[in-house]
């Protein structure tokens, strides 16, 4: 099974890209949906941050500006939530890895891949790549855009230009669908010749 692993910066596009890198041949699996998820049904993760925060967690299931809230009282707290979400996305990685073992490849969209030492050395990783005029307009059009939550984001990856060199493919995303969609495919074809 080949590992292909997609990373970048917070709004680049990497969702975009692993969904075309997947398309309907290969399993992906999305860590950002799995927190999501973990908010929406996990009872043990949402007793535990509650514990820690009862101040900011009011009722199952956890809210997404709850958690922002929390983040943004003390950045600190971040790393009190990290500890707990971080194993349960970890475990379902592997279940999903184990699940998928006799597939050709997989597609991981994990944002801290690199800096939680996740990958492999066989791993195929593919930065996603934009022009920063380009990727701070998309980040302020989003739903809930919070600079303060992008920026202590930001803090917990490492510099782009070193994820940039760690990569084994580099993919130019410029938003444009059909430039976008070829790139994908020209990726595709590279790595499972």
């Amino acid at each position: 099974m080949i590992r292909i692993c997609v990373i970048g910066e917070i709004g680049s596009g990497k969702t975009y890209i692993s969904k075309l890198l997947a398309g309907n041949k290969f399993p992906l699996f999305n860590a950002d949906h799995e927190v999501s998820k973990l908010y929406a049904s996990n009872k043990k993760v949402f007793s535990q941050l509650k514990k820690i925060f009862p101040n900011f967690i009011t009722t199952f299931p956890l809210k997404k500006n709850e958690i922002s809230n929390i983040i943004l009282s003390n950045i600190k707290n971040i790393k009190k939530i990290i500890k707990i979400v971080h194993p349960e996305v970890r475990k379902n990685m592997n279940l999903f890895l184990k699940k998928n073992i006799k597939k050709k490849a997989v597609i991981l969209d994990v944002p801290l891949l690199l800096e939680n030492k996740l990958n492999q050395k066989t791993d195929v990783i593919v930065f996603v790549d934009v022009e920063q005029k380009l990727l701070l307009k998309r980040l302020k059009e989003r739903k809930g855009y919070n600079s303060k939550i992008i920026d202590i984001m930001k803090k917990l990856q490492m510099p782009v230009e070193q994820k940039k060199l760690a990569a084994d493919i580099v993919i130019d995303n410029n938003f444009n669908p059909q430039k976008t969609k070829l790139r994908v495919n020209r990726v595709i074809d590279t790595i499972l010749i």
